[in-house]
C-alpha cells in the first residue's frame, strides 16, 4: 500500500546562533541591564534560536514566530517559572502567575467578567473618568502626558474594579505604592541571586511597605464588598460570585486579593504607558494626527464617543496598533523546560531558560519593512494580512494570554477618541523619547502643551 502523502508543510530548516559580546562571569547580563531594548532588537540577526548567557546560566531567546508559539502554545513543556517566582511577591498565586490545572481552574472562573456584554458595560465608567480628567485642562498648559495617563488608568481600573466606595485620595495612594512595588519587582527580576532583596536597604523597606498598604487597601473593599453582598457589576463583584463550573467551588478572600492586584497592575500600567506612547506618536507625526482628527469627527460628529462607536474607528485603531507594535507594554518574558525538548533543531535540557521578546519581534526587519518607521497602515486592509502569523505579540497568545486584551484595546481607543476629539498634544520642543524597559515598558517623562480643537 502506498502511503497516503502529507498535507502538512515541509519542516523548516532552522538557524542557530549565540549572542555575541558575553563577557567572563556575567556573559550578557550586563547588555540586558545597561541596553536591554537594542540588545533584544539586534539577536534576529544571528538566528532562530540564540543563545545567551544568563551569568553561568545558558538560556536561549527565540526569535521566529514560530519557535515564539511553540513554546507559548505548550505549557506543560515550556513552564512559568524564574522571572514568574519574583512576581509572585506582588500577584501571589493570580491568574498572570498560575501554573497548570490551577491557571486552567482561574481561567475558566474569571473569564466571565471579560465577556463583550461586561466590557461594554465598563466603558460607561471609563468615558465618565475621562471626560473629569480633561475637564481641568487649560489652552498652552504643560502636562507630563505618561504621569497624566497613569493618573487616569488608575482612578478607571479601581472605578472597574470597584465601582463605588474608593474616594480620590485613596486611589491617589494606590498608585503610589503600585509604582514603587512595579519598580522593585523589576529589580529583583534582573538581580536573580537574590541577595540584594533580602538586604534592609531603604529600597527594600520603602517597597515593603508600600506592597504591605497597597494590600491592605484592597483586603479592605473585598471586606467590605463581602460583608454587604451588594452586586455592584464591577469585576470585584463577578470575582466574589465566582464558580467553578463543576464543583461549584468560589475563590477566597486571598485569593480574590490576588486577582485585584494583578488587575489593578495590568489594568493601570500598561495601558497607561500605551496610551502616553500613542499620544507622544501623534504630537509627532502631525499628517497621523489629523488624519486620525477626521475619522473621529466623521464618526461621532460631535457627540461623545461610546463602545458601539469603535468598530468604526478604524485609523484610530491602527494607530494603537502600531504603537503597541514599536512599544510593547510586555517587553520581554520567559519560561522554563519541565522536560528535555526540542526546539529550533537543538535538544534542550530540562530547567532551561527559555526567552521571548516581542521587542525583538516587532523590530525584525525580516518581519516588518522599515522597523522602526511608524506607519499605522500596517494594519490596514490587504496590508495587514501580510504580517506573518504571530509576529505581533503586544499581549501574548495561547491559554496564559493576557485575559483583558480587549478590554485593555478597548479603553486604549475610547480614551484616545475622547481626547482627540477635543484637544491636541504637542510635544515640547527638545523632548526625547526615552522608553524604559521597567516591568512593562514605559515611555518616561512626556511634557506635552494642550491645545484645544
Amino acid at each position: 500500500m502506498t502511503p497516503a502523502k502529507s498535507s502538512a508543510r515541509p519542516e523548516r530548516s532552522w538557524t542557530t546562533g549565540t549572542a555575541p559580546g558575553s563577557v567572563p562571569l556575567l556573559g550578557h547580563t550586563l547588555a540586558l541591564w545597561r541596553r536591554p531594548l537594542q540588545f533584544l532588537a539586534s539577536l534576529p540577526a544571528h538566528g532562530d534560536l540564540v543563545e545567551v548567557r544568563l551569568g553561568p546560566s545558558r538560556a536561549y531567546l527565540a526569535c521566529h514566530p514560530d519557535l515564539v508559539r511553540q513554546v507559548l502554545l505548550n505549557p506543560r513543556v515550556f513552564d512559568k517559572g524564574g522571572v514568574f517566582d519574583k512576581a509572585r511577591q506582588l500577584l501571589g498565586n493570580s491568574l498572570s502567575v498560575s501554573r497548570g490545572e490551577d491557571h486552567r481552574y482561574q481561567r475558566r472562573m474569571i473569564q466571565p467578567a471579560f465577556h463583550t456584554p461586561r466590557i461594554a458595560a465598563y466603558t460607561a465608567a471609563v468615558a465618565d473618568d475621562t471626560r473629569a480628567a480633561i475637564g481641568s485642562w487649560e489652552p498652552g498648559r504643560t502636562l507630563d502626558i505618561s504621569d497624566t495617563m497613569h493618573a487616569l488608568l488608575m482612578r478607571v481600573a479601581a472605578r472597574t474594579l470597584f465601582s463605588t466606595g474608593i474616594d480620590e485620595a485613596t486611589i491617589e495612594e494606590a498608585r503610589h505604592c503600585l509604582r514603587i512595588v512595579s519598580d522593585g519587582i523589576y529589580k529583583r527580576t534582573m538581580a536573580p541571586l537574590g541577595i540584594m532583596e533580602k538586604l534592609p536597604t531603604p529600597g527594600n523597606r520603602r517597597y515593603d511597605r508600600a506592597n504591605a498598604r497597597l494590600r491592605q487597601i484592597v483586603d479592605e473593599m473585598i471586606r467590605e464588598r463581602r460583608n454587604s453582598g451588594a452586586d455592584h457589576g464591577d469585576l470585584l463583584s463577578t470575582l466574589l460570585r465566582a464558580e467553578h463550573p463543576e464543583t461549584g467551588k468560589g475563590l477566597d478572600d486571598g485569593e480574590v486579593l490576588d486577582q485585584v492586584v494583578t488587575f489593578l497592575v495590568a489594568g493601570s500600567e500598561t495601558t497607561a504607558s500605551t496610551l502616553a506612547f500613542v499620544f507622544h506618536l501623534l504630537g509627532a507625526h502631525p499628517e497621523v494626527e489629523k488624519r486620525v482628527h477626521a475619522e473621529i469627527d466623521e464618526v461621532l460628529e460631535g457627540r461623545d464617543p461610546s463602545f458601539d462607536d469603535l468598530p468604526s474607528l478604524e485609523y484610530t485603531r491602527g494607530v494603537i496598533t502600531e504603537s503597541l507594535r514599536l512599544y510593547p507594554p510586555s517587553w520581554m518574558a520567559m519560561r522554563v523546560t519541565a522536560d528535555e525538548t526540542e526546539l529550533g533543531g537543538r535538544t534542550v535540557p530540562a530547567g532551561t531558560m527559555i526567552l521571548y521578546s516581542a521587542q525583538a519581534l516587532h523590530h525584525n526587519p525580516e518581519l516588518f519593512s522599515d522597523p522602526e518607521r511608524f506607519d499605522p497602515e500596517r494594519w490596514l486592509g490587504d496590508r495587514a494580512k501580510e504580517v506573518e502569523r504571530g509576529a505581533l505579540l503586544p499581549f501574548g497568545a495561547g491559554s496564559h494570554k493576557c485575559i483583558g486584551d480587549v478590554l485593555a484595546l478597548t479603553e486604549t481607543a475610547l480614551i484616545v477618541a475622547t481626547i482627540a476629539s477635543r484637544w491636541r498634544l504637542r510635544p515640547v520642543p527638545g523632548t526625547a523619547l526615552r522608553p524604559e524597559p521597567k516591568a512593562t515598558l514605559e515611555p518616561g517623562p512626556l511634557p506635552m502643551v494642550c491645545e484645544p480643537r
